[in-house]
């Protein structure tokens, strides 16, 4: 028996993303910030998420302006890696997972933390000027924080961090909010995830919808 349902892409997206302003409060987010965040509300299939979502003035004019110059993107999971839309990146910037680099093992057992921190190490020469995006491992943006606390360590243009869980992942959110290293964007308490994050990046690298 056929079903009757939308099979036109593009109409999905466009109720979908009507949707989402109509039943989402978007009030407090700027115009660009709005387009961020409808697209993380999208991922999640959350209405609501809104209400744990901060971005700090200039984050995306800041995260833009530096793909727009052929900045990388640093990922802590391949499954944020791996689902950034190459075709909206303005200059077919890199996108980096070191999580399955040789040498990660090794350097997270003389650590003595997790394989997803001890991977940002590698990050170090083309950090400076990176976006950032952490959405799995809240070690990995705990250890990102004691990075950027040495005034040597270059210094990424912006930080999306959303990652997910019980333990952790509140506490490494509110302390990348509380420091403030360079503008950033969480989702408060334990939501977050590669989606989200992911859809943060794509929705940052271009403004289409």
């Amino acid at each position: 028996m056929p079903y009757s349902y939308e099979k036109d892409g593009a109409a999905i997206y466009k109720e979908s993303f009507s949707t989402i302003r109509s039943e989402a409060d978007l009030d407090r987010f700027a115009p660009e910030e709005e387009q961020v965040v409808v697209r993380m509300i999208h991922a999640a299939g959350l209405v609501g998420l809104e209400r744990d979502v901060k971005v700090s003035p200039g984050m995306v004019a800041a995260a833009r302006a530096a793909l727009d110059k052929g900045a990388p993107i640093f990922c802590d999971a391949y499954m944020v890696s791996e689902g950034v839309t190459r075709k909206r990146l303005p200059a077919d910037n890199d996108v980096i997972c070191t999580l399955r680099d040789p040498s990660v093992p090794d350097l997270a057992a003389d650590m003595g933390t997790t394989r997803s921190a001890a991977a940002l190490e590698l990050w170090r020469p083309r950090l400076e000027g990176a976006l950032v995006a952490i959405g799995n491992a809240p070690t990995a943006l705990f250890h990102l924080l004691e990075m950027l606390e040495d005034p040597d360590c270059p210094r990424p243009a912006a930080i999306i961090g959303c990652p997910v869980g019980f333990v952790g992942a509140r506490e490494s959110k509110d302390a990348l909010w509380e420091a403030q290293p360079v503008p950033s964007l969480i989702v408060e308490g334990r939501l977050g995830g590669s989606a989200i994050t992911v859809a943060a990046i794509n929705a940052i690298a271009s403004r289409a919808e």
